[in-house]
């Protein structure tokens, strides 16, 4: 493991984050943003593209990109100093079977010390290699990875550097930490170029809705694994009373709930593929699952064939944008096996998002972010359950070659105390790297 300085100097060890936080230097990459708005009174400036009240400053810097992925994923450790990160070289371009990055942790409270932890041969440019620290673990992280002809993860202690691998990828992990439920990556890399990986063929390639692909639990402490639910199996549930075995699919977008009984998984689909040249129709048909992590009880939460991004509220409850039959595209609260939904965020949530719930917060408080507007800015806010009140978070500016498979969204993410905000970001004119943003003046 190597660590090197990327960030300011270290604060003096009496210094709170909070002091730390405003006090800061904004980082070069944060600098070259251009022109500065005024100071908020607080002793930090704003880099074009921030908002007064929320200040903000670069975690990592060039030469090489920096960025997390997915935006329901933990990045921040436990005590909310150690932010995970992965690096590379390149942009712009479909990663190769060839290409590797660097796994690593920016130290906030260290001058955004880099410490590198390790590499992977299985990542793509919206969900990393699913880097995430292990929940109920005081300092395991764990990552996708390639080794041979298969998918593995890793699992490393970053206090004592111990490792060990685990026989198959993951995506969510259960609360407790001691299971994962994963979709199979090469499939997934088929049918969605971008969010499967690299190097691993489909063994099903020629296969509509094989009955050994699907959804794999796996167990992360004796590394066993099994099949749960196949797309087989899906298959035979009809969409809105139509058969739909003859359709090319694949399942995406896992996330167990809070109390680790259920999960839910997107079950997508293609009218037509071509295996021999990988083209395929578009667009793509999506329904939302939840199911127990032994792949019984399933339940059909989001009929609609729209689902997209969403977040567990609570163990009952879903949010997810979606376009429910009669109704306007937008977010959705789902009460988990009933047929209970309502709209949130109505008139003011009106585009689709990364959305989480912040937390320590019972809810009342949404994080989320919209794709590039009209003058190709990005735009994470917060809103405010009760009142209704949207609170930006800044306006960043994503250049016209961040686009397609390599664009980069800002996927907003909270540390676990809901008060300090990554993201993903290419405004600052070293490309995409990661910005700390401190929110504890809007959420208290």
């Amino acid at each position: 493991m190597s660590v090197r300085s990327s960030g300011p100097a270290s604060p003096s060890p009496q210094s709170s984050r909070r002091s730390f936080l405003h006090g800061a230097v904004i980082g070069a990459a944060g600098l070259a943003a251009g022109s500065l708005l005024p100071r908020n009174g607080l002793g930090a400036d704003f880099p074009e593209g921030s908002v007064p009240g929320v200040p903000i400053r670069a975690l990592t810097s060039g030469p090489k990109f920096h960025w997390f992925g997915y935006y329901d994923k933990e990045q921040f450790d436990p005590t909310n100093r150690f932010v995970l990160s992965n690096e590379v070289g390149f942009e712009h371009r479909t990663p190769t079977e060839e290409d590797t990055i660097g796994v690593g942790m920016v130290d906030i409270e260290n001058g955004d010390a880099w410490k590198e932890l390790g590499r992977s041969a299985a990542w793509g440019w919206q969900q990393g290699c699913m880097l995430q620290w292990i929940p109920s673990t005081p300092s395991s992280v764990i990552w996708n990875d390639r080794e041979g002809d298969r998918h593995v993860s890793r699992i490393v202690d970053v206090k004592s550097g111990e490792s060990r691998t685990i026989p198959k990828p993951i995506y969510a992990l259960s609360p407790d930490g001691k299971t994962a439920v994963t979709p199979d990556f090469a499939r997934i890399q088929n049918l969605r170029p971008g969010y499967g990986y690299q190097g691993i063929a489909d063994p099903f390639v020629e296969e509509r809705a094989p009955k050994d692909s699907g959804i794999w639990r796996v167990d992360l402490e004796t590394g066993d694994a099994k099949l749960i639910i196949s797309l087989a199996d899906v298959a035979k549930i009809p969409h809105r009373g139509q058969p739909i075995g003859d359709v090319w699919q694949w399942f995406n977008h896992l996330l167990v709930s809070p109390d680790g009984e259920r999960f839910i998984f997107l079950h997508r689909w293609r009218e037509k593929f071509d295996p021999a040249t990988g083209k395929f129709s578009e667009p793509f048909h999506t329904r939302m699952f939840t199911a127990r992590l032994d792949g019984s009880d399933l339940f059909v939460l989001d009929p609609s064939g729209h689902t997209s991004h969403f977040i567990w509220r609570d163990e009952r409850h879903v949010c997810a944008w979606t376009k429910p039959d009669g109704k306007d595209a937008a977010f959705y609260l789902f009460e988990d096996k009933t047929r209970n939904v309502e709209i949130v965020g109505e008139g003011i949530m009106t585009v689709n998002g990364h959305n989480t719930y912040l937390p320590g917060t019972n809810g009342e408080w949404i994080l989320n972010d919209t794709y590039p507007d009209k003058d190709r800015r990005q735009n994470p806010y917060l809103f405010h359950v009760p009142t209704g009140r949207r609170v930006p978070l800044g306006g960043f500016f994503s250049p016209k070659e961040y686009a397609g498979e390599w664009r980069c969204d800002t996927h907003p993410r909270s540390s676990r105390d809901g008060r300090l905000v990554t993201i993903d970001s290419p405004h600052g004119g070293n490309g995409r790297q990661i910005y700390l943003l401190d929110v504890s003046g809007i959420v208290g």
